[in-house]
């Protein structure tokens, strides 16, 4: 018969935590509070006396929570759902052993920045935003990179494209919805790694004189 699994601390820990915590792992996209409950119904693990699901669920997520506490990873609310990320304190520590996407090319990151905070816009409306034409490599870069997707057409002469930002966009930049965006200056530069793009030339990296993975200036030109 299998042992009990136990905690770090000797405490047993319920099949439910382990099963939530092995969810979580095993997906490669952030799981919703959804899918956790889902599993856990299918594994007969809601108690009978639980008559309030989503307490129950976000209690397991807790306890999955606290498991990780002062740990080198942890389960983290990023894009609507759970995902395991690397903590931010040794996230310095490791910049000089892990690969680093390259950088958005500062007109990519300035487009980009328009686009999440001005969302849907369309391709005229970031122009006039920022003053000049807007290139179709800067918006290839950016599908490409699955940080941007078309969210239908603008009710206008010629129905242009109206533009806003990817799941993928939350998940780089591990906001939980877009509520968490930050200024625009604090906003991170590095492209998802994707085989496509480094077919391309890199363009000219943007001015690094502020923090690491920051942009020191997104002002419009």
């Amino acid at each position: 018969m299998e042992a009990p699994a136990r905690a770090g601390g000797g405490d047993v820990v319920p099949l439910p935590v382990r099963l939530v915590e092995a969810l979580i792992f095993a997906s490669p996209d952030p799981v919703p509070e959804r899918a956790i409950a889902d599993l856990l119904e299918a594994q007969g693990e809601i108690p009978a006396e639980v008559e309030d699901l989503a307490a129950y669920v976000r209690g397991v997520i807790e306890a999955v929570v606290a498991l990780y506490a002062g740990r080198g990873v942890a389960p983290v609310l990023i894009a609507g759902g759970w995902q395991f990320r690397t903590v931010a304190d040794l996230a310095p520590r490791l910049t000089k052993v892990l690969h680093r996407p390259r950088r958005l090319a500062r007109a990519t990151m300035e487009t980009l920045a328009i686009v999440a905070y001005h969302q849907p816009c369309t391709r005229a409306d970031i122009e006039e935003i920022r003053g000049v034409s807007l290139s179709q490599q800067v918006l290839d870069t950016l599908l490409e990179a699955a940080l941007i997707v078309p969210r239908g057409r603008k009710e206008v002469p010629g129905r242009p494209i109206l533009w806003g930002t990817s799941p993928d966009f939350l998940r780089h930049f591990g906001l939980r919805d877009l509520r968490d965006l930050p200024r625009r200056e604090e906003l991170l530069v590095d492209v998802p790694d994707n085989p496509g793009l480094r077919e391309r030339p890199a363009p000219a990296p943007v001015d690094e004189a502020g923090p690491e993975g920051a942009v020191s200036d997104l002002s419009t030109p």
